[in-house]
């Protein structure tokens, strides 16, 4: 929080977006936006965040998805073409549900294969209760990995269990030269079993098949983060290879279980796809939104969406992320007053400056191109911040410590 000197108990909200202040200049007859800025946010920091960041942002009336597609799509083959002279080619697009069916991921590197494979139909049914008894049974082929030994296999296993992964096991299939099969479960599945789960996954002999399994979400995650670390042993992840993609279709809503309700997955301004309206009342978790993210080489570099525009629907969907009327007036009344007058279709998207820099640099880490970087902790190590404050200080600022 930021507390104001001259308005004392009242604070400003570091996340606060500057998302409604856009959406108010389209509706004030600005038709496109642009700006590149310093940003300040408390959020929760990995290696591709920082509580202080640069954005490349944009606003822009009267617009569908395509049409912002097409304006960065032409701004990021210009910056690789400058930058790093490459010639990007035309970019795909994968909707959300795809992504997650087949990487596990809505940002997945796409620089190598090894997609996942559903597996239940030709594991299950065996007298195997780990797999009997899963939601899904899934697993990805390693290339030329049946020479992997057992202390890899159980490396990789105690991979997949640590509480960052959160997977209970990892089972692996030995698709031998001599054509040949060894598996962690053998007592369960036969030599012809073995083969139609190598046919289901495309193997050549030679491969190594690891299968994860359990509940769909959870399961999927896990084998994500198992995929990109066979990706980079295998060296797979060339960092002077370059693959962007555009995934959309997003959930619009997302289920929180701890508040045991749902929380938009962008923010509460983006639109649902029109064909999904009516399901907002009977199934709010299947609606799709009008966003779309653009992600390189399993980065998210940039993501935004086409916003709600009129008073009606930004009215329904604060009722479904459980916004009373009166909570609704109190913090964006001035947005659906703005609504009344009449809105432009509008949309954008936001790039993170710093993420590219960090692409173009090959490092998987934005601090190596922040001067002064927080660390995990969030503290500048400079200057050891942030740090207590004197009496006095509160005193002046009227704040009161428990």
């Amino acid at each position: 929080m930021l507390f104001p000197r001259m308005n004392p108990g009242e604070f400003y909200a570091l996340p606060q977006s500057p998302q409604t202040f856009k959406q108010l200049l389209m509706v004030g007859g600005i038709d496109k936006y642009f700006q590149l800025v310093k940003c300040f946010r408390d959020e929760d920091l990995r290696a591709d965040r920082q509580p202080e960041f640069t954005q490349i942002d944009c606003e822009m009336s009267f617009v569908e998805i395509k049409d912002i597609q097409q304006t960065f799509e032409g701004l990021i083959k210009y910056l690789f073409k400058q930058v790093k002279g490459v010639e990007l080619g035309d970019i795909p697009v994968m909707s959300y549900a795809e992504a997650m069916a087949q990487y596990g991921s809505d940002k997945p590197d796409t620089r190598f294969d090894m997609k996942f494979v559903e597996l239940n139909d030709v594991t299950q049914g065996k007298g195997f209760n780990v797999f009997d008894n899963a939601e899904l049974v899934v697993g990805i082929c390693a290339p030329e990995g049946a020479n992997y030994s057992r202390k890899q296999i159980d490396a990789l296993t105690d991979f997949v269990k640590r509480p960052q992964v959160g997977a209970k096991g990892l089972v692996y299939i030995k698709y031998n030269k001599d054509g040949s099969f060894k598996s962690s479960v053998d007592n369960f599945y036969s030599q012809e079993d073995l083969q139609a789960i190598a046919a289901k996954c495309k193997a050549n002999k030679g491969d190594l098949i690891l299968v994860l399994s359990g509940d769909v979400n959870p399961t999927r995650s896990a084998l994500n983060e198992l995929r990109l670390k066979m990706g980079s042993d295998l060296s797979l992840r060339d960092s002077n290879i370059f693959k962007v993609l555009w995934v959309v279709d997003f959930p619009l809503l997302e289920w929180d279980e701890e508040s045991k309700r749902f929380h938009a997955m962008h923010h509460p301004f983006t639109s649902p796809k029109q064909e999904d309206m009516e399901l907002l009342d009977t199934a709010p978790g299947t609606v799709r939104a009008n966003a779309y993210d653009m992600v390189i080489n399993g980065v998210e570099v940039g993501g935004g969406s086409i916003r709600i525009h009129d008073r009606d629907t930004q009215s329904l969907m604060f009722k479904h992320l459980g916004f009373t009327q009166e909570e609704a007036k109190e913090q964006f009344g001035f947005l659906m007053q703005a609504f009344e007058y009449g809105a432009p279709p509008h949309g954008g998207i936001a790039f993170g400056f710093d993420r590219l820099c960090a692409l173009f640099g090959g490092s998987e880490s934005i601090r190596d191109y922040i001067a002064f970087p927080k660390n995990n902790a969030g503290r500048d190590v400079m200057i050891d911040s942030p740090s207590h404050i004197s009496q006095e200080q509160l005193d002046e600022l009227q704040l009161k410590l428990k």
